[in-house]
């Protein structure tokens, strides 16, 4: 496992509230040799003088960088209207990481919340994407676009190929696939030629009287196959870092797929494609998952992170 490079993307501990310096030394602490920040106000400042000595900070420590940012499309449900206009936001991530060491800038386009208007937020994206095409390319930074349960594998696909995958690549998120029913080996697959970085997460998936249900859970206590997963990401995107994000304390969501209304949000998804999802479906029961609801504090978070990545560990 540690021949790849192992860390966590800091919004698994987000409750703890700390900044880059402690979440630094947190990593160093653990032995990891990677660290994902998942928004811009990991930082304290985002000046040239205080990016530079948290880079420093990580060259002492010997951990590698990952810069990250939220939501660039306009028009997504999670764009916040208060603040810059996407492309300002964009450049100023990539200005963010460049000064960090980071290859990559991992942000997103919306969420599960947006399926209904998913078409006309891929065209917006591709829009604020190649507005800043330019500055990625001479940056020689790779903009890792993430699953956030708001595309499918083979929506992200297209979006990465129609902005151009010299400097649009993706962030594969393992959790994310089971909120739009698809099976995380099938985004492993359909992303692995385009996969920048990583968030590993588990899920345990069962049945409903409506369809099925999910819940996030530690790593090893749902249906992904850690070892199976690591061996298959290794082999089709070597190099590529591997980022625990844990989230504690989600209760189940419900996918009412037996219901008609439920796939009007994934009117083109392939049959064959759900099969694959179904195959999820059934490997942990209600009571099962049920048990896993905790509260999410700051203790639990950083419980759950660091149990997962001891699991992760030994692979």
């Amino acid at each position: 496992m540690r021949a790849v490079a192992l860390g966590f993307d800091t919004y698994s501990i987000r409750a703890l509230q700390w900044k880059a310096p402690q979440l630094l030394d947190y990593a160093d602490s653990l032995s990891l040799n990677t660290i994902q920040f998942s928004s811009l106000n990991d930082f304290e400042s985002r000046e040239p003088d205080y990016l530079s000595r948290i880079k420093d900070q990580a060259a002492r420590l010997d951990i590698s960088i990952e810069a990250g940012t939220g939501c660039i499309c306009p028009s997504s449900l999670c764009f916040s209207p208060d603040g810059p206009p996407a492309q300002q936001r964009l450049l100023e991530g990539l200005r963010v990481a460049a000064a960090l060491g980071s290859k990559c800038l991992r942000c997103y386009m919306g969420n599960i919340r947006d399926r209904l208007s998913i078409g006309r937020l891929m065209e917006d994206t591709v829009q604020v994407l190649r507005s800043v095409r330019c500055e990625a390319l001479d940056l020689g930074m790779k903009i890792a676009l993430e699953n956030h349960a708001d595309m499918q594998a083979r929506e992200l696909k297209a979006l990465i190929e129609e902005a151009g995958p010299d400097y649009v690549g993706a962030c594969l998120d393992t959790g994310n696939p089971v909120w739009v029913v698809e099976d995380p080996y099938l985004s492993l697959e359909t992303l692995a030629p385009y996969a920048v970085t990583t968030h590993v997460r588990d899920s345990m998936v069962f049945e409903t009287p409506r369809g099925a249900a999910f819940q996030w859970v530690n790593l090893g206590d749902g249906s992904l196959d850690a070892p199976r997963f690591i061996g298959e990401l290794q082999r089709l995107c070597p190099g590529v870092a591997v980022h625990l994000e844990t989230i504690s304390g989600m209760a189940p969501v419900e996918l009412p797929y037996r219901e008609a209304d439920f796939w009007k949000a994934f009117p083109n998804t392939p049959a064959w494609e759900f099969a694959r999802f179904l195959g999820l479906v059934g490997r942990a029961s209600p009571s099962a998952a049920g048990r896993q609801i905790v509260p999410d504090t700051p203790e639990r978070q950083r419980l759950d992170l660091e149990r997962s990545l001891e699991k992760l560990a030994t692979v």
